[in-house]
């Protein structure tokens, strides 16, 4: 078989790589459907003003955070996500506390509970009342939640053969 290939790769990372022979995987690619990713696009440019004014202070990355805002997650988008600490920060309005909202909230969160994420609940008036005091709540809950992944032990195993030190 002279001038044929079996396997033609791909060129500056296109292509599928679990397509090789000898396996592999390749990137993983997002699983969120794109109606939700276009719907976190749409409420990104809606963002009421205890919202817009809240990201202005979390997309300093205060204590060295990053906070991501209208999150897609799943079948829904969050206010703003922390990934690094598994943290959602809800904004919420007067509109949460009526009708079955109370109810649909409360769903909502176990659904994010059962993928890993702690959820946090600031009311609108009380980021529009004091907005420091707010960034301060939600980084000390951030560290009470603690990291994603934990650095190794400083007098954790020893390295591996053929590791240096």
């Amino acid at each position: 078989m002279t001038g044929t290939r079996l396997y033609d790769p791909p060129r500056n990372g296109e292509g599928n790589r679990s397509a090789k022979p000898s396996g592999g995987g390749g990137p993983r690619i997002l699983k969120t459907p794109i109606k939700q990713v276009k719907r976190a696009r749409s409420l990104r440019r809606e963002m009421n003003l205890p919202e817009v004014l809240l990201w202005q202070q979390l997309r300093r990355r205060p204590g060295g955070l990053k906070f991501r805002r209208q999150f897609p997650s799943d079948r829904m988008t969050v206010d703003f996500a922390c990934l690094e600490r598994r943290l959602i920060v809800e904004v919420d309005g007067e509109g949460h506390s009526f009708g079955d909202q109370p109810r649909r909230d409360v769903a909502r969160d176990a659904l994010l509970r059962r993928d890993g994420f702690t959820i946090m609940r600031i009311a609108a008036r009380d980021v529009l009342g004091d907005m420091e005091a707010a960034v301060r709540y939600i980084v000390a809950t951030c560290s009470e939640v603690g990291p994603l992944h934990h650095s190794a032990a400083l007098n954790g195993p020893p390295p591996r053969s053929g590791e240096d030190l």
